[in-house]
Parts: structure tokens; sequence; C-alpha cells
């Protein structure tokens, strides 16, 4: 979606940590043309890291993916498919609580759920791991007054997750399938407001596809990471409908690199892609909380090694 936009700017985000954003959108999206500065214009490099690494991996932003036989795990580093299963099931768990997932030895959102973040944004009063009404939450039970990671929510709220497994079933030609975890209301109760923001489902010729809209998106990390979350979502309920997986779009509202992630995505650019893996669903499931983690398998993944890459907070 930035393609012939070759010249960045520097900018911070809101902590001010230093990444680069498209040159002629600014953070709340409106137009520049400010001259570039020496910095500025280095981070043209950044920009073509960003592009060709994604390109070369088949999976550009705002580009694409057909399912085919393949499932869309890059493969020019590691991924972390533990991490990617095991916090989607915890999204569709509904839960809110960090502790769940890094018992599982998946640290992922341990940093927001810490005392000492928590207690910079003013959550004193919240136990370690309670992370607000975030992306589960919001899932299964909009619009519910939120109180603790421990509270009972049944019934509580619209289960957007379930309204959309339904409707596939019942009305597939609906254009209103959409999961969204984007509520205002409790934007500030949250330890970290929603990246990966809006998806909608799309079902034709027995085939179920999904477009995912995703207003901030760290390439180095996050963004290799939130492809292989909803594919594998898509996977999931495509299961349970009795469809097929289609296809995958991705939208990036604000696509960016830490300038600490440059050198690491250097690296991963020298690397040749290989094949894709296969990902196969073991058992037979009936219904989207009967999920666990035993029933993934995923074949013939064998990724160039593990490249570290700081996660920003």
């Amino acid at each position: 979606m930035w393609a012939g936009q070759l010249r960045r700017e520097e900018r911070t985000d809101r902590r001010g940590r230093e990444l680069v954003v498209p040159d002629g959108f600014s953070r709340a999206g409106s137009r520049t043309s400010l001259p570039l500065k020496p910095r500025q214009r280095n981070a043209r490099v950044r920009l073509e890291v960003l592009f060709r690494l994604f390109l070369k991996d088949r999976m550009a932003p705002g580009k694409k993916c057909l399912f085919l036989d393949e499932f869309p795990l890059l493969t020019t580093k590691r991924v972390f498919w533990k991490g990617v299963l095991e916090e989607l099931l915890w999204f569709i768990k509904g839960s809110t609580n960090a502790n769940e997932l890094s018992c599982k030895g998946v640290k992922i959102w341990d940093a927001n759920g810490s005392r000492d973040f928590l207690d910079s944004l003013g959550f004193s009063a919240r136990e370690e791991g309670d992370l607000g009404p975030v992306y589960g939450f919001q899932w299964r039970h909009f619009g519910a007054e939120y109180k603790d990671m421990d509270s009972d929510y049944s019934g509580q709220g619209v289960d957007q997750l379930q309204k959309v497994i339904n409707t596939i079933k019942t009305n597939p030609d609906d254009r209103r399938i959409i999961l969204c975890a984007w509520n205002p209301k409790d934007l500030p109760l949250m330890a970290l407001p929603p990246c990966h923001a809006l998806c909608q489902f799309y079902v034709v010729n027995g085939e179920l596809s999904c477009q995912l809209y995703q207003r901030s998106g760290d390439m180095g990390l996050g963004v290799p990471f939130n492809i292989a979350s909803y594919a594998l979502l898509t996977y999931m309920i495509a299961h349970i409908t009795g469809l097929k997986p289609g296809d995958f779009v991705h939208t990036l509202g604000d696509a960016h690199i830490y300038l600490n992630h440059v050198d690491p995505l250097k690296t991963q650019l020298q690397r040749e892609p290989r094949p894709f893996p296969k990902l196969k669903i073991l058992r037979k499931v009936e219904t989207i909380d009967d999920f666990k983690a035993e029933d993934f398998q995923l074949e013939g993944y064998h990724p160039h090694p593990t490249i570290r890459m700081e996660m920003a907070v």
C-alpha cells in the first residue's frame, strides 16, 4: 500500500521510541512535504528493507495471500509458532490475564502486564498481569463493564466471535461479518490499545477469506506474528463452518520499523525464502472453544534461524 513512496520520515511514538513512518503521511495521517534531513534520507534504506523483505517472503503488506496448501508463516527467520497458537487460544478464551500465557512459556505480554508498566499507566490497584479489556475481552464480551481479570463475564456483552461464526453458517453472504477489538470506551482501561483492530470475513465458492485492518504494525516483530495469527483464526473458523480457507488480505495503517530493528532486518533480507509449511487440524472440532494446542500440527516448517529483536514497550 506504500508502493512508490520511497522517501521516509523518522518520528517517535508516544513513548519516545524512534521509528520510521511513510513519507507523505504524518503520525495523524495528514499529508506533509517537509524537506528530508540527513537522518531522514538514511531512512530510505529502511523502507527498501521493509518492502524487499516482505515481497521476498511473499507476504507484502496490503497484498493478498492465497492459502492453497500452505500456511503463511515466514521462513526467512523462525517465527514463534507456539506463541502464535497459544496467544490466539488465549484471545478466544476471552482472557486478559498475561500470567496464563507466561506460565506456558509465552512471555510476549509479560512486559505490558508488569507491575512497573501497570503503575506507569495509573493501574496501581490492578494485580500484576491484568491487562484490562484487551483483545479477547472485546472479542467475547464487547460492551460489558470490565472489572478485573478474574471476574466471570459469562453472558455479558456481545460475543462477537460466536456471532461471526453463526453468521457464516446461517447467512454467509452477509457483508457485516466483522470482529472488532477497537472499543473507544474501553481504551483508557487497556494496558495496550489494539494494534490489529478489525477483521472482516467473506465467503465465496465454499471458501472463507479474511481481511485484517491493522492500525499500527511493527514490521520487525509484530507483523509476521499477526499474519500467522489471523491466518490461523481463518483456518479454525473455516474448519468448524465446513469451509476451506480462501484468501488473507492484510492492510496496515502505520507500518513502521524501529531503529534497533534495522540491522536485524537487513540480515533477514539476505536470506533466501523457503517453502511455506502446511497446517493440519488433527481432529474434527465442532465449536471454537473446543480447540486445544495439541489439535494443530505444523508440517514442513524449516525456516532460517531466529533473529533476535527487542520488543518495544
